[in-house]
């Protein structure tokens, strides 16, 4: 790797093993504390940096699980004629709550049940400040609670008993269904008069309460691979870009670097920097990038997400840019893969900004470690975490082309 393609590992370790060992649940001291550290070490990387006060709706895990518990609850009581109307309202309610909220759809749950509570973006000016046009690179620096549920024992077990199947497989398994789906056969049972189906419906329910009470009660993780992994690369890219300014080498466009708070909680600080910066970005003039758990073995563009129903992020020629520039600078990207979980990337994308999100994942499609206590530094590929730095600073000079400019726009 020639010089100017170097990425320094030694900043990218500096900034994941300073974060990690702080407790940075959403909302907490040590998540502002992050917030502060970060602005100021991307300031220093030559991206001058601030705080930016935002809010976010709590609940996660034990709205979901009192939901859940609805369900259940609903389940029972399709067991008799008195309870049957009950149960189905009760039923129905119950699983459209869970999939709005998880969908972030308007969350009418959440916002009835919870106060807004205090959290924090970061936000910093790299590359020509005064271009047209402007990329996002997107991150966030909270860390999430872990949970029995995480565990990828049967992912793995599956990879190497079937590995040809397997590999066939590139969307993620809806592990968000059978939260919805208890609710919902609880109040097919009742309205079919069909008990077992409305028992089956109550069991999964309560399976869904015995998870989320799980997660709720299990200690925040270090979270270096999720999403520590992607604060470095912004660190690492802000350094990149100030060396190329001062080569006299300019990126050509203007650079957004962001790291936002409360992502954790299904997508929090996200929806505050959106209320205070997307009045000024051009949709025409402005790309987002979300990088998200960039610390595993095989860099990967995802192609959407979906807990409850699939959608591909906005203006899919984004992400063929994205794959073109990767091969043609020799940083392979895989494509064609979905999450059934949820990122910030899906609000930029839902508000009609060009919208891509790179992740990681190693030989299982699994991102090692995920929402466990041994998401450590050590347990980081930062060789990964390098080349996706690199591929967002070659993003960002060809998205300085007036080529490119065509190329993003011409298929929608």
């Amino acid at each position: 790797m020639s010089a100017a393609r170097e990425v320094d590992r030694a900043v990218l370790r500096e900034v994941v093993e300073t974060l990690a060992p702080w407790v940075r649940k959403a909302g907490s001291a040590d998540e502002h504390r992050a917030a502060e550290w970060i602005a100021e070490r991307l300031t220093r990387a030559g991206a001058p940096a601030h705080v930016e006060d935002a809010t976010f709706l709590d609940g996660y895990a034990p709205l979901i699980g009192g939901l859940a518990a609805v369900g259940a609850v609903a389940g029972v009581l399709g067991q008799t004629r008195p309870g049957r109307r009950l149960a189905i309202a009760a039923g129905v309610l119950a699983a459209a709550a869970i999939a709005d909220d998880v969908s972030n759809g308007p969350r009418v749950a959440r916002r009835a049940a919870r106060r807004p509570q205090a959290t924090w973006n970061v936000v910093a000016e790299a590359g020509d400040v005064d271009a047209e046009r402007t990329l996002v690179v997107m991150a966030h620096h909270d860390a999430a609670p872990g949970g029995a549920i995480f565990d990828q024992t049967a992912q793995r077990l599956a990879q190497e008993k079937i590995p040809g199947l397997f590999e066939r497989v590139d969307t993620a398994v809806p592990v968000w269904w059978p939260v919805v789906g208890g609710p919902a056969l609880a109040a097919l049972g009742a309205k079919l008069r069909r008990p077992r189906l409305g028992l089956f419906g109550a069991a999964m329910s309560a399976g869904s309460v015995v998870a989320m009470a799980d997660i709720a009660r299990s200690p925040i993780v270090p979270g270096a691979n999720d999403n520590l992994s992607a604060v470095a690369a912004l660190v690492g890219l802000a350094e990149r870009l100030r060396d190329a300014e001062a080569r006299g080498d300019s990126v050509g466009v203007r650079v957004l670097l962001v790291s936002c708070g409360a992502e954790e909680v299904i997508q929090g600080g996200i929806y505050s920097f959106g209320e205070s910066w997307f009045p000024r970005l051009d949709r025409e003039r402005t790309w987002f990038l979300n990088l998200d758990t960039i610390g595993s073995p095989e860099l990967v563009s995802i192609e959407g997400e979906g807990p409850v129903v699939m959608e591909d992020y906005h203006w899919r020629s984004f992400r063929d840019l994205i794959e073109r520039v990767a091969w043609r600078e020799s940083l392979p990207v895989r494509r064609g893969m979905r999450a059934r979980s949820s990122t910030d990337a899906v609000v930029p994308s839902r508000a009609g900004y060009p919208t891509a999100c790179l992740v990681s994942f190693d030989r299982a499609k699994a991102m090692p470690n995920y929402h466990l206590p041994t998401d450590v530094p050590e347990n980081l590929d930062y060789g990964t975490i390098a080349r996706a730095v690199l591929l967002a600073e070659a993003v960002a000079r060809e998205l300085a082309g007036d080529a490119a400019q065509t190329g993003v726009r011409s298929e929608g």
